[in-house]
């Protein structure tokens, strides 16, 4: 049927109502409202329709009644009337009509029209429903369901909810499903709560829609299905339903059922929060707060957060007060923050409550209460939350807030524990290991230990390595302990790193590796580790694991002291004092001993007092020294006890006590220390502080042998030998001399030689009775020099040779403790004025020759024959010497000014007056003699001037026989008649030959060697010469005893006078700046050609050998350039050697002054050694002011740096400083004239020249 018909037919019905309408016909009254009502047949009219409504219930039509109180109800037709709507919907009720009954049950349920009247709404829904009426159904099942009307009744709710649901009310399905759900009056059955929710979300129930999507994305009732799951909350979102659009962005969000995006899960959580949606907008501050699909936006977070906080969202409440506390995108505000910590725990938010304690606790935002804290605390835990059940337990340990109790405490921390609480666990296992609030049990302990560990809690990691460390609670595993311990170092675990590094160090259970020690100690001390701050000091200093650095040694050693560490203010105390790693301090040094000594550190007393006691850094205080030795002394320290004992000994801050002084060193000898026990064997035997006792010094001597002190070695050998304090044993004296020997004891070596001599403790054996002579002589003994002497002129154990005989007891001589006064000439029989040499006799025995011979110069035979007459022995002896006396003439070297030659003198020098024989003894060894030849060039008419260079020699030779070499005479070359100068031998060369070998001495060495050169310039100087030209090839080196020797006078010439020559002459590098800026020569112009010598004894190499002997060089010196220092000189020698050095000749030392600086050194580290035999510096040196202390120290250590160097040699070819230098072609190392070429270049050099 079209449109146009139906409109047609309902035309013809309104006309056919309206007729019966007119006749009273009730029920076409009815119909003809409901035309006009809803338009049919006839244009909408609600006014006609109210009137024709009317009249029909007037005639009692029950639907036209329930229709004309709708009317009433809408205000349709009519005014709004709840009163008259009530009465018209009861009216119809009360006829039977269900629709009214059910009409007339929600008037009386929400009181409109009427009083509100629960009991009555519940009758008329209940008669609605009997009848039929769905939706009654519904409501009589909500008051069932609500107790609203009548007595709760869950179980007819559900018959109502089920009989709505059968008769197709979507509602009463949802509500049906949540019975199912929650298992309300009926069994729990998700299957069927899934069956309802699908079938009032197929009826388009958008909450419906939303449930059904929970059953599909957590898996209840049906089987879990991301993707119908996001299909359904998509469609309830569709449909405005909040929760959906929540639950549809966390979809997207996580990639749920769909691809991730974060854009659309913002638009989602957004639109839900624009409509109020609670939660929405507390995911819409956490987008805007981590920048989750939409641009990070703090100020939007704190919105969203504020918003969802003031619609009672507690997390958001608890996020808003993180806001404000921590002052993000608004002012900082603890008492906000708290206002808002204290609505969220008020509503029931256990991180609320948590933090609401955090404020209490720490006074944030409300004044400090331990009590609300605690209680808080107590809510949170019983609320479950686990960090609240920690922090409730440390209040039980350590009684904040309540009384102490350590039971609950462990309570808490094993309910946190158990709740997955790291912390918890690891204090769990604290207590069970220490037994605080339950019985001790290691097994216990180790196992939470290792579940903490597990979870990875670091401290929890370093106990557990512990455990396995000790075998606590576990077997004893130390390559578990390994693995537990680098894992908690590789968590950050401070003392983790530590203990690590120290199995690194020393190989525990894994390979020993000093890089990785030092890896972990250095993390660890940059953690704050204070241990480890001072194990990376150590490491710094000496080169374990990374290379040696002082600075950094310093640097760590003063961060441990910083931080109370006590033996880094020792060792920080140290490197003040011996200028390691930083400059040197003495006060700072005292600064920090005394600190340490503040803090018990027994070696910082010992070194404190040595600071008083030498007014080291601090004022000079025996006093001082005194307390504090005794402070270390008491403390067990032995050092101090030996010192003190030599305080008490010699009245030094104390009165003089020879008992006490006894009695400490006996303490410091129980104690083990050599030099008590040997001074304690002294006491006994000559009788300080105690009564003599030679059995007691024995025992002494004996005991300090035992420990190697070499004094008390010689000494108990003595006793041996005179059998005192013991039975003589002559084998027992000759073995300990033999040991004392052994340790470069001098005296021990003359009486071996003397045993050795005598068969005395062993066989006779003449060879090395002399071996052990000629050491000790070599060594400076008097007594042995002169048995040498003896032995060498009688030929008693060695070949007879004159020369060494008297060079012997000429050493001996300048000894000063042997004289020869009581000896005769044969001849006069007046005493000899020298060893066997009679100058009366003697003089007249070469007057007799003087016609037997010529030089044919008159001026060399004046020279030769003056010093026959005036020789005061046969070393100041000079000839003529016949040159077919000389044989074996070969080229050795050229000099300067000269060619030089070697040869054997047929005859030898004279040595004395052989009276049986009437002739002169001679040391010509049956072979000859062996000597060089200096060519004098140019010199056949020689003259007085030219002969000034011999004559100084000789002068100085005079003076001191081992400090030249011997001048022998002159002879003179047949064929070109140039006179030649014959001097003595020396094997080994000149200096510069011997450098290699000289850099590899110790320092104690190298200054005696510089010593030798010094005394032989000191007769030059006091002679009122100056050498002139004093550089490493006119040092000459003996073969056997080190002896040097000066040569080449040539250039000396008498301090007063005045250099008339414009001429410079010598080797470049030696020259000082006055020479090369054409001033004259001074002794101070020498000082500077010594310190020249004094660097080479450092480099081995001469200075500017790699640099052109040219006018740049000689520019550069004048401007203040000297040779670089090499590393690991002692500083002390370095200032020497540039006071030597200075620019101005007055700034230069004297050779005098330098005479006693090296002198000072050279005994203060012999005594050094003396003192302490193995090197470490153990026991101090007396009689030394603090600057020789120190200076003493930088020799010693120099030496123990020298001494770790020589592994090298072991490990690869020794490379130095000689052999990695290029020697540039153009660098001279003999004297040459080089006037002609500084004044060729006079206007290059005119800025140093004008500058004197």
């Amino acid at each position: 049927m079209s449109v146009n018909n139906i409109k047609n037919d309902l035309k013809k019905d309104f006309l056919w109502y309206q007729k019966a309408a007119e006749k009273n016909d009730a029920n076409a009254m009815f119909n003809l409202a409901n035309g006009y009502y809803n338009g049919e047949g006839i244009e909408k009219d609600l006014g006609k329709a109210f009137h024709w409504y009317q009249k029909a219930a007037e005639k009692n039509d029950a639907n036209a009644m329930n229709s004309l109180a709708l009317c009433y109800k809408n205000g349709e037709g009519t005014k709004n009337n709840l009163g008259k709507a009530f009465y018209w919907y009861q009216k119809a009720a009360d006829s039977g009509h269900v629709g009214a009954m059910f009409n007339l049950a929600n008037g009386y349920y929400i009181g409109e029209g009427t009083e509100k009247n629960l009991e009555k709404a519940m009758q008329w829904y209940q008669k609605a429903a009997d009848n039929g009426h769905v939706d009654a159904m519904f409501n009589l099942a909500i008051c069932y369901n609500n107790g609203e009307g009548m007595k709760k009744n869950l179980g007819k709710a559900f018959h109502w909810y089920q009989k709505a649901a059968d008769n197709g009310h979507v509602d009463a399905m949802f509500n049906l499903a949540i019975c199912y759900k929650n298992g309300e009056e009926t069994e729990k059955d998700l299957e069927k709560a899934f069956y309802w929710y699908q079938k009032a979300a197929n009826n388009e129930l958008a909450s419906a829609m939303f449930n059904l999507a929970n059953c599909y994305y957590n898996g209840k009732g049906i089987e879990e299905d991301l993707e119908k799951a996001f299909y359904w909350y998509q469609e309830a979102a569709g449909k405005n339903d909040l929760n959906a659009m929540n639950n549809l962005a966390l979809c997207y969000q996580n990639g749920k059922g769909t691809e991730k995006d974060p854009e659309k899960a913002f638009y989602w959580y957004q639109k839900a929060a624009e409509k109020d949606h609670v939660n929405s907008m507390f995911n819409v501050a956490l987008c805007y707060n981590k920048g989750n699909g939409i641009k990070k936006d703090l100020e939007k977070a704190f919105h969203w957060y504020q918003k969802a906080a003031n619609n009672g969202l507690a997390i958001a409440m608890l996020n808003l007060a993180l806001y404000y506390e921590n002052g993000i995108e608004t002012k900082k505000d603890l008492r906000e923050a708290f206002r808002w910590y204290q609505k969220a725990a008020d509503s029931g938010h256990a991180g609320a409550m948590f933090n609401l304690a955090l404020c209490y606790e720490d006074g944030e935002g409300i004044e400090k209460d331990l009590e609300k804290a605690f209680n808080w605390y107590q809510k949170a835990a019983d609320s479950g939350h686990a960090g609240a059940m920690f922090n409730l337990a440390l209040c039980y340990e350590v009684g904040e807030g309540t009384e102490k109790n350590l039971r609950e405490a462990f309570h808490w921390y094993q309910k946190a524990a158990n709740s997955e609480h790291v912390g918890a666990m690891f204090n769990l296992a604290n207590g069970y290991y220490n037994g605080e609030g339950t019985e001790r049990d290691l097994k216990e302990a180790f196992h939470w230990y290792q579940k903490a560990a597990v979870s990875e809690h670091a401290d929890a990691m370093f106990n557990l390595a512990f455990c396995y460390k000790n075998g606590e609670g576990i077997e004893k595993d130390l390559k578990e302990a390994f693995y537990w311990y680098q894992k908690a170092a590789n968590n950050g675990h401070v003392g983790a790193m530590f203990n690590l590094a120290n199995v690194y160090y020393n190989g525990e259970e894994t390979d020993k590796d000093l890089k990785k020690a030092f890896c972990w100690y250095q993390k660890a001390a940059t953690c704050g580790h204070v241990r480890a701050m001072f194990n990376l000091g150590f490491c710094y200093e000496n080169g374990k694991g990374t290379e040696k650095n002082l600075k950094e040694t310093f640097n760590w050693y003063q961060k441990a002291a910083n931080s109370g560490h006590t033996d880094a203010m020792y060792n920080l105390a140290l490197c003040y004092k011996n200028e390691e790693g930083i400059e040197k301090n003495l006060k700072e040094a005292i600064y920090w001993y005394q600190k340490a000594a503040n803090s018990g550190h027994v070696g910082a007393m010992f070194n404190l007092a040595n600071g008083y006691y030498n007014g080291e850094g601090i004022e000079k205080d025996l006093g001082g020294a005194i307390y504090w030795y005794q402070k270390a002394a008491v403390s067990g320290y032995t050092n101090a006890m030996f010192n003190l004992a030599f305080c008490y000994k010699n009245g030094e801050g104390i009165e003089k006590d020879l008992k006490e002084a006894f009695d400490w060193a006996q303490k410091a000898a129980n104690n083990g220390h050599t030099g008590a026990m040997f001074n304690l064997a002294n006491g006994y035997y000559n009788e300080e502080g105690m009564e003599k006792n030679k059995k007691e010094a024995f025992y002494w001597y004996q005991k300090a042998a035992e420990e190697d002190e070499v004094n008390a070695i010689f000494s108990l050998a003595l006793c041996y030998y005179n059998g005192e304090g013991t039975e003589k044993d002559l084998e027992k004296a000759f073995f300990w001399y033999q040991k004392a020997a052994e340790k470069n004891h001098v005296n021990a070596m003359f009486n071996m030689a003397l045993c050795y001599g005598n068969g005395e403790g062993t066989e006779e054996d003449v060879e090395k009775a002399f071996y052990w002579c000629q050491k000790a002589a070599e060594n400076n003994n008097a007594n042995a020099m002169f048995i040498l002497a003896l032995w060498y002129r009688n030929g008693e154990g060695i070949e007879k040779d004159l020369g060494k005989a008297f060079y012997w007891y000429q050493k001996a001589t300048e000894s000063n403790k042997i004289n020869f006064e009581n000896e005769f000439c044969n001849e006069c029989k007046k005493p000899y004025t020298n060893y066997q040499w009679c100058q009366q006799c003697n003089s007249k025995k070469f007057q007799q020759d003087f016609l037997k011979w010529t030089s044919k110069n008159k001026y060399v035979d004046k020279f030769i024959q003056e010093a026959q007459l005036n020789a005061k022995n046969n070393y100041e002896v000079l000839e003529w010497i016949p040159y077919n006396k000389l044989s074996n003439i070969d080229y050795y070297d050229k000099g300067g000014f000269s060619e030089i030659h070697k040869a054997i003198w047929l005859d030898g020098p004279i040595d004395s007056w052989n009276s049986n024989k009437q002739q002169w003894n001679r040391c010509n060894f049956q072979t000859g003699y062996d000597v060089i030849l200096k060519t004098l060039n140019n010199s056949s008419s020689i003259n007085d001037k030219f002969l000034d260079e011999w004559k100084y020699h000789y002068n100085c030779q005079k003076k001191s026989f081992s400090k030249f070499i011997q001048f022998f005479g002159i002879t003179q070359d047949p064929n070109n008649l140039n006179y030649i100068i014959v001097m003595s031998y020396a094997k080994k060369g000149n200096l510069r030959k011997c450098l290699s070998d000289i850099i590899k001495l110790k320092w104690q060495d190298k200054l005696q060697l510089l010593k030798k050169i010094i005394l032989g310039l000191k007769v030059i100087h006091k002679s009122n010469l100056i050498h002139s030209d004093l550089h490493d090839g006119n040092i000459l080196m003996s073969d056997n005893h080190n002896e040097i020797f000066i040569i080449d006078l040539g250039l000396s010439k008498p301090i007063n006078d005045l250099h008339t020559s414009n001429e410079i002459y010598g080797v470049m590098p030696y020259m000082a700046p006055e020479v090369l800026r054409k001033n004259l020569y001074t002794p101070a112009s020498d000082i500077y050609s010594f310190s020249m010598i004094m660097w080479e004894f450092t480099s081995g190499i001469p200075p500017f050998i790699d640099r052109a002997h040219n006018h740049q060089l000689s520019y550069s010196i004048c401007n203040d350039e000297r040779p670089e220092i090499i590393r690991n000189t002692p500083k002390c020698y370095v200032d020497l050697m540039k006071r030597c050095w200075d620019t101005n000749p007055s700034n230069r030392p004297t050779i005098t002054e330098l005479e006693h600086e090296i002198s000072e050194w050279i005994r203060c580290i012999n005594k050094f050694y003396e003192t302490n035999k193995d090197e470490n510096h153990i026991y101090r040196v007396y009689d030394v002011n603090d600057k020789l202390y120190d200076d003493m120290l930088e020799f010693v250590k120099a030496n123990k740096e020298q001494t770790n160097m020589e592994f090298v040699k072991a490990n690869k070819e020794q490379t130095n400083i000689s052999t990695i230098v290029q020697t540039h072609s153009q660098a001279y190392h003999t004297s040459r004239n080089i006037t002609e070429f500084i004044v060729k270049e006079d206007s290059e050099c005119l800025g140093y020249i004008i500058g004197d």
